[in-house]
């Protein structure tokens, strides 16, 4: 199946929103085995939309939408639609009553009747029920062309495509699409493509495909079957495969992020863990704290920019700061040691270096010194992370998380 990304919004041709929409729907079609060869933006102009949706139906087998449903004059998406494929609207008396019922409960907002307009869908449509909002997405086939709507903020296209759009997708391809991701830290894609690259050249079904995140590389295995549990064993020994020509690189399969990896290693292990961030700034900490449940296992960390800070907060000898520097082996190791110390965890983390414009004089800039330690030992990793500043702090903060991962699963801590 052949899909078009159709995201419909002035605000996205001015740069005033970012379409996460199409990235994040792209994803998540590819893992359900649908091709998205086109995607396309069109203002809130019905003439351009049109002409976007003659072009979309003559080469797409599926074209969805994002965006254009509300209530206000310009969300004229369904009206396009509609008139485009030779439908009438129809008013769905349900779905006015809970927007009746949404507005009387959020008693803040008030009711109008343009609201209604977000009743109003076109005829023999598979209606998509908004549980994140208020305006309904829907589907429909005609002339052997499918179509989805769907709401444009991303809190609710998300997850109405999740929940919404993907059995409906599945229904129309009559098999299962079952797929893995396999998450990779420590190797770069054109490496882990060379490894395995004459192996997914001869897959067909299972196939296997690499993508290139933000510091590291994640790999789907998909398969197709009659079912699930005969296409999640198609992709059981493609996946083993995986595991055993990267080794200790992989960090999971089916897992979010290092950060989630970490958090439920801990807690399976009763640990607990601190911070202490100079170049980082607080990002190894705001990302954990991010997952929920983090509460359980994260002590606290310290931000310690300057030497002052460092020496005061984290009980650092000044003389050894000023011999080896703030960008050393030495004082990452005493950062780490000290955050554990402070906080009464078990483990901590420790991230500095220099992430640029501007070098110290001694080190390039992107050279970053991230450490570990427990109770009785400190690791540290000497990186040399690049010259763009926000990717070095992100990357440093992927070594952290790397690290302490490595720790819980028994891995050598200071390799890469």
């Amino acid at each position: 199946m052949n899909c078009e990304i159709l995201c419909v919004g002035t605000e996205l041709l001015l740069g005033n929103t970012v379409n996460t929409n199409a990235a994040d729907l792209s994803d998540m079609l590819s893992g359900l085995g649908v091709n998205v060869f086109w995607h396309t933006v069109v203002g809130d102009n019905p003439g351009r939309l049109a002409e976007a949706v003659a072009i979309a139906k003559g080469r797409a087998d599926l074209i969805i939408t994002t965006g254009g449903l509300g209530p206000t004059y310009d969300d004229l998406t369904k009206n396009v639609l509609a008139e485009c494929f030779g439908r009438k609207m129809e008013y769905h008396p349900e779905e006015g009553e809970f927007l009746k019922a949404w507005f009387a409960k959020n008693t803040s907002i008030q009711f109008t009747q343009n609201n209604l307009q977000q009743a109003w869908l076109p005829e023999r449509c598979t209606v998509f029920h908004n549980d994140w909002g208020t305006a309904p997405g829907c589907a429909f086939q005609e002339g052997g062309v499918h179509v989805i709507m769907l709401p444009g903020p991303p809190n609710e296209c998300v997850p109405m495509f999740r929940h919404c759009a993907v059995p409906y997708i599945k229904s129309l391809a009559g098999e299962t699409i079952f797929s893995h991701q396999i998450r990779v830290f420590g190797m770069g894609e054109s490496a882990v493509e060379d490894r395995l690259r004459s192996r997914m050249e001869r897959m067909e079904n299972p196939t296997l495909a690499t993508y290139a995140k933000v510091g590291e590389v994640m790999l789907r295995v998909t398969a197709k079957a009659s079912d699930e549990a005969q296409a999640e064993a198609m992709c059981a020994p493609v996946v083993d495969m995986v595991k055993a020509e990267l080794g200790h690189v992989v960090y999971g399969v089916d897992v979010d992020s290092l950060e989630a990896l970490c958090l439920g290693l801990l807690k399976e292990k009763g640990l607990t863990f601190a911070t202490a961030e100079s170049l980082t700034g607080g990002l190894i900490g705001a990302r954990f704290t991010a997952l929920p449940g983090a509460s359980a296992v994260y002590k606290g960390g310290a931000v310690t920019y300057c030497n002052e800070v460092k020496a005061g907060m984290l009980t650092i000898d000044r003389d050894m700061i000023e011999e080896k520097g703030a960008v050393s082996y030495e004082t990452a190791a005493a950062m780490a040691k000290g955050a554990r110390l402070a906080a009464g965890a078990d483990l901590a983390v420790s991230a500095t270096g220099l992430a640029g414009p501007d070098g110290d004089g001694v080190h390039p800039v992107g050279t970053v010194f991230v450490g570990l330690a427990d109770k009785d030992n400190v690791w540290v990793r000497q990186l040399r992370l690049g010259t763009r500043r926000q990717r070095v702090r992100a990357l440093a903060a992927n070594h952290a998380f790397d690290m302490l991962r490595r720790y819980l699963q028994g891995l050598p801590i200071e390799e890469i």
